[in-house]
């Protein structure tokens, strides 16, 4: 699992139309940390689709059988 950085924060929230300043970033990459350190031993284990329109897809061919 990536610990993402103040950088990549910084990228992310502009992508998401809300920018931030370097600080902020820094403050919400820390912040995060913690959350992400304690799911790391299991990640990777969980049956979760990473693609969320994946599972549309396979839902709607289902339907139409």
């Amino acid at each position: 699992m990536t610990i993402p950085t103040e950088k990549e924060v910084g990228a992310i929230a502009i992508a998401a139309g809300v920018p931030v300043d370097r600080e902020v970033a820094a403050r919400i990459a820390n912040s995060i940390r913690p959350a992400l350190d304690a799911f790391a031993p299991i990640a990777g284990t969980l049956p979760f689709d990473l693609e969320p329109s994946a599972f549309v897809l396979v839902q709607i061919s289902r339907v139409s059988r």
